[in-house]
């Protein structure tokens, strides 16, 4: 349900429909996943590696990851990298990689988001830096 926040400078809403709507009247979209998915992110942009967001597993998902040139997350979180956040504990800096979800992700790449940190900034939606 999407109700008009127009008066406020900080509107918050709920889910695909919301980031949908807030992101065509926001300058920023901040989006709180408090499943393993942000988790994730903060793990490895915290050891510089650059995130790039993916709904889940689907037939294009290779082709994403080879056009951004960036390794793909494992499904399996005991294998290589995944949506396991023990599995990004000392990921090497500079590292890029595709971190599907079916929550997180899949919010973030309706703003089309990539996660990078870089002195203690973090770079959202590909041209905006924020503190």
């Amino acid at each position: 349900m999407i109700f008009d926040q127009s008066e406020f400078d900080l509107r918050c809403e709920w889910g695909q429909q919301g980031v949908t709507k807030l992101a065509s009247i926001s300058d920023v979209v901040v989006i709180v996943d408090v499943l393993s998915f942000s988790t994730c992110v903060d793990i490895a942009i915290s050891y510089e590696a650059i995130v790039f967001p993916y709904r889940s597993h689907d037939a294009f998902i290779d082709d994403y990851a080879e056009s951004t040139n960036a390794l793909l997350a494992s499904r399996d979180r005991t294998i290589g990298y995944s949506l396991s956040p023990t599995s990004l504990l000392n990921i090497p800096p500079s590292t890029r990689l595709v971190l599907p979800s079916p929550n997180g992700s899949t919010l973030d790449i309706k703003r089309d988001s990539i996660f990078i940190s870089k002195n203690n900034y973090l770079l959202i939606d590909r041209f905006k830096l924020i503190n």
